[in-house]
């Protein structure tokens, strides 16, 4: 996925001139031609949102232990628009050298997917990845729903499908609803969006959708209240916070749905600085400070993987949204 930045013909021979030149010097020239240690520089670290939402604060976290890991200054970009575009645009508009890299979300691949910016897939180049928060299928307390196969069942016998909320057609949660209806044996669902996450929440305990898929930290407190029943999660394992709820796919539907963060760069930046900023992030997302930040929003430690682990989840990522975004007609 990464290409070795290789130094054209004429750089190459001025260098190695240079080198003759150090050797005709002696030994003790050695040090002063040195090439300092990456990073030696401010690190920019690109964001498509603003102050204060999940993405901002997640980099800023992240940042709070990497400044003395990577012994750096490091600076948060917010280039916002086009749900990542405008964010994928500036990187690519910057030296591949590794003192930028971005925060990405699943709306970053759905650019890309929908052909919004002039990069592919092969283009994004995962360091590491930040939060992976788990979702839960979600519905009213006074609903006959209680289990998978109630939700299949009603899904089957109601006209049209359940009615099901998410914000916009198209976007993660859709694509989410999507692919557990189609892995649950084809059930028929329809759509009802909304603006954000608390008007579903709203919307959902006056009853006026029949589920949603839900992060946990969204309907947190509706659970613990009894107003919403948490009825399947959509994750590799049980959320700590509601352990009785089993998971999709330990009752053989093979679906998982959450909402992704992580750091990554453009292909191009060598891969000895990508393996850097990879250690280097996993090392500060891994301290106690971070880790209670994924403890107070319900998700797991495990969130925090390097290189290989994101890059293979960005590919399903994409893999799985775009399969979704045709079959729904959107690209």
């Amino acid at each position: 996925m990464t290409d070795i930045l290789v130094p054209n013909r004429r750089a190459f021979l001025g260098r190695s001139a240079a080198l003759g030149g150090m050797a005709a010097l002696g030994p003790l020239a050695g040090p002063a031609f040195a090439q300092d240690a990456f990073p030696n520089d401010t690190l920019n670290v690109v964001t498509h949102a603003g102050p204060g939402g999940g993405t901002d604060i997640t980099t800023r976290m992240m940042m709070l232990r990497a400044r003395r890991v990577f012994d750096q200054d490091m600076v948060v970009v917010s280039k916002r628009g086009g749900s990542g575009a405008a964010a994928l645009m500036y990187v690519d508009s910057r030296p591949r050298d590794g003192y930028t890299f971005m925060t990405i979300t699943q709306s970053h691949i759905f650019q890309i997917i929908q052909k919004k910016v002039p990069l592919k897939i092969e283009d994004l180049a995962g360091l590491a990845r930040a939060t992976d928060d788990p979702t839960v299928i979600a519905v009213p307390a006074n609903s006959e729903i209680k289990t998978l196969e109630d939700v299949i069942k009603a899904s089957s016998e109601k006209d049209g499908g359940l009615k099901w909320g998410t914000t916009f057609a198209g976007g993660a949660d859709h694509v989410g609803i999507h692919n557990f209806c189609k892995k649950a044996g084809g059930i028929p669902y329809a759509i009802v969006p909304f603006q954000g996450g608390g008007d579903i929440v709203t919307a959902l305990v006056g009853g006026n959708v029949d589920a949603a898929i839900l992060n946990y930290a969204e309907g947190e407190s509706q659970f613990e209240a009894g107003d919403l029943i948490p009825v399947v999660a959509l994750s590799e394992e049980r959320i700590s916070g509601i352990p009785d709820v089993p998971t999709a796919a330990e009752q053989g539907v093979d679906a998982y749905a959450s909402t992704v963060r992580g750091f990554a760069c453009l292909s191009g930046v060598p891969e000895d600085r990508m393996q850097i900023l990879s250690d280097g992030l996993v090392k500060s997302m891994e301290h106690s400070v971070y880790q209670a930040y994924l403890e107070s929003g319900g998700m797991p430690k495990s969130s925090v993987v390097g290189q290989d682990k994101w890059n293979a989840h960005i590919e399903r990522i994409y893999v799985e949204s775009e399969t979704a975004l045709k079959e729904l007609g959107l690209i």
